[in-house]
């Protein structure tokens, strides 16, 4: 048995009829078997996911062993979230990545991980992916610590004050540093 911290070949989710809404593939160089030769074209990808939704749709299971390969998956009113390993991986590890990185998305998108609001905040559930799992290794699965790195800070307008003073320091800083150029030349 080959140990590795790669566990993680895909991350996908899928809606209710079967249609990709993300799909992320690792195939990390760096892996002690060398780079996969798994999932290389998006038609083994398409085919694989449409075989994977024929099998897990209907909801109450949480671990299927698709194609030689372990699938955890997580239903969420109308998506399916996915991670997708190697047959001799820790089921559980992989169930417990996948359930603090459906926490934390369910902490930023307000209790709504359904379709719409995944597409409209699709930047923030990739930094939530990007913070949980890294090139396939699982790096966190604390669901507030994911969620406050990937938070955006609330703007704090009341520090910054513009008035007709700060901008005529502001270009005389600027007026007299050109000023300082040009002497130098």
């Amino acid at each position: 048995m080959n140990l590795s911290l790669y566990s993680i070949q895909a991350f996908i989710i899928i809606d209710s009829e079967g249609n990709r809404v993300l799909a992320k593939y690792y195939r990390p160089k760096s892996h002690p078997n060398g780079e996969s030769k798994e999932f290389l074209t998006l038609k083994e990808q398409k085919a694989f996911e449409k075989g994977l939704w024929q099998k897990t749709k209907k909801a109450g299971g949480d671990i299927i062993l698709y194609d030689s390969h372990l699938a955890v998956y997580k239903h969420s009113l109308d998506l399916i979230l996915y991670f997708i390993a190697g047959s001799t991986e820790n089921e559980l590890m992989l169930s417990s990545a996948l359930t603090s990185l459906t926490d934390a998305l369910s902490m930023l998108l307000r209790n709504s991980l359904e379709k719409r609001a995944v597409l409209e905040n699709l930047d923030l559930v990739l930094l939530c992916l990007d913070e949980t799992v890294d090139d396939g290794i699982i790096i966190d699965t604390d669901a507030a610590a994911i969620a406050s790195r990937v938070s955006r800070p609330r703007p704090d307008t009341t520090e910054i004050v513009i008035n007709e003073q700060t901008i005529l320091n502001a270009y005389q800083t600027v007026k007299e540093r050109v000023q300082q150029r040009i002497q130098q030349m």
